[in-house]
């Protein structure tokens, strides 16, 4: 039996003690206390859960009104730009030792097409995008 379960019955008990002494007369009032003391114990149970539920709704929400691209830490963007100015030494050497000036353009052409394509992945609003979101229903106003 849970504590409060106990001391609602310690309550009960007390109220069927004072009905039994008062008399019939207070019986109205002594029930109406215990009740109201039943509604109190009720509200509070019944705003833990909502309160409780209503913060469980709320990580939910933050979690899928991010786009996939914002949970990337900022160790893997500054990774994949190191990443790609490293490849573009040696592809720069590839493409204008190959295509020489035009090789060149075409394989720095491309080094920012990857990044910018990972800059959207990463931030959709940076390119008048607006976010995927997954977010909706009986909630929202």
């Amino acid at each position: 039996m849970d504590a409060r379960d106990t001391e609602l019955k310690k309550e009960l008990n007390a109220t069927l003690q004072a009905r039994r002494e008062l008399g019939e007369e207070y019986e109205s009032a002594l029930v109406d206390s215990f009740l109201e003391k039943v509604d109190q114990r009720i509200d509070g149970a019944v705003e833990r859960r909502v309160r409780r539920q209503y913060a469980e709704q709320q990580m939910v929400s933050a979690r899928d009104g991010r786009s996939a691209g914002a949970t990337d830490s900022w160790g893997e963007r500054f990774g994949f730009g190191i990443v790609s100015l490293v490849l573009a030494v040696p592809l720069s050497a590839i493409g204008a030792g190959v295509a020489h000036l035009p090789g060149l353009i075409v394989t720095w052409m491309g080094i920012v097409g990857i990044n910018v394509v990972q800059a959207a992945r990463i931030n959709p609003a940076l390119f008048g995008r607006r976010p995927k979101s997954s977010r909706g229903g009986d909630w929202e106003g």
